[in-house]
């Protein structure tokens, strides 16, 4: 019998997934529609990722226009994107908004790549917790005598790989961002 890591897999992906997406919403200086990913706003009854309610394009490299389907929710998407508190300015006109992305000073760069580090290490505290509950499960299936212990140790070191890879990616996109973060 052979330990399964298929849910140990999808673990590790919906971490990346989850690194990827709190990075999705720290903005960089330069406009990228990414960054309203994660805002929603409530029409119709339901509530609707900005994306879904209008058009969003980008303008110029500082400003994004969004430009709703239905003129009536303007006042909504400004007052979601507000909400949102992602550190960016709206103005509306009659047609929709534009989301104007500050430019960012060396102090900001820096306390966003202290942030970007933090989410970085909440990644991989997550994936060592993976780490350490498989490594239990592994070594309980071998006290019960479902394998020996050269199979519990090949499985250990099997699990020690995916924790290697899954932190290499981490540090990719780490990398990735920061270099967005400091405009390199």
């Amino acid at each position: 019998m052979s330990y399964d890591f298929s849910q140990v897999t999808l673990q590790k992906t919906s971490i990346l997934d989850w690194l990827k997406n709190e990075y999705r919403s720290i903005q960089t200086g330069r406009a990228t529609p990414q960054v309203l990913d994660l805002v929603h706003i409530d029409i119709y009854g339901a509530r609707t990722p900005l994306a879904h309610a209008g058009s969003i394009t980008i303008e110029d490299p500082r400003t994004i226009r969004v430009a709703p389907w239905d003129k009536s929710v303007i006042g909504q998407m400004e007052k979601a994107i507000n909400d949102a508190d992602l550190g960016l300015s709206v103005s509306s006109d009659t047609d929709g908004l534009r989301v104007h992305f500050p430019s960012l000073t060396t102090e900001t760069r820096t306390k966003l790549v202290k942030l970007l580090k933090d989410r970085l290490e909440d990644a991989r505290v997550k994936i060592r917790a993976l780490r350490e509950e498989t490594n239990k499960a592994i070594d309980s299936e071998a006290k019960l005598g479902s394998y020996g212990e050269d199979e519990q140790r090949r499985y250990r070191d099997e699990m020690q790989k995916i924790v290697d890879d899954a932190n290499r990616e981490l540090e990719e996109l780490f990398e990735k961002k920061e270099k967005e973060v400091m405009g390199e």
